[in-house]
């Protein structure tokens, strides 16, 4: 994904798609992508944004975890 940086991985797809949610809020575009195996559910599912976003993204996260 050219263009794209990972900054946020899980095994929980509810907890990526909150997350996506929140970014879009603040006008960044964000992927998920899910690498988890549809039968048992293990694997990682990954968090994308272009590379320009990706900085705020990660402070946008930063605060998340802060609070």
């Amino acid at each position: 994904m050219e263009g794209w940086t990972c900054i946020f991985t899980t095994n929980h797809l509810h907890e990526a798609e909150l997350i996506k949610g929140l970014l879009e809020e603040h006008q960044i575009i964000a992927i998920t992508v899910n690498k988890q195996d549809s039968v048992y559910l293990f694997g990682d599912v990954e968090l994308y944004v272009q590379v320009d976003d990706a900085f705020l993204a990660k402070q946008i996260l930063n605060k998340l975890n802060r609070e």
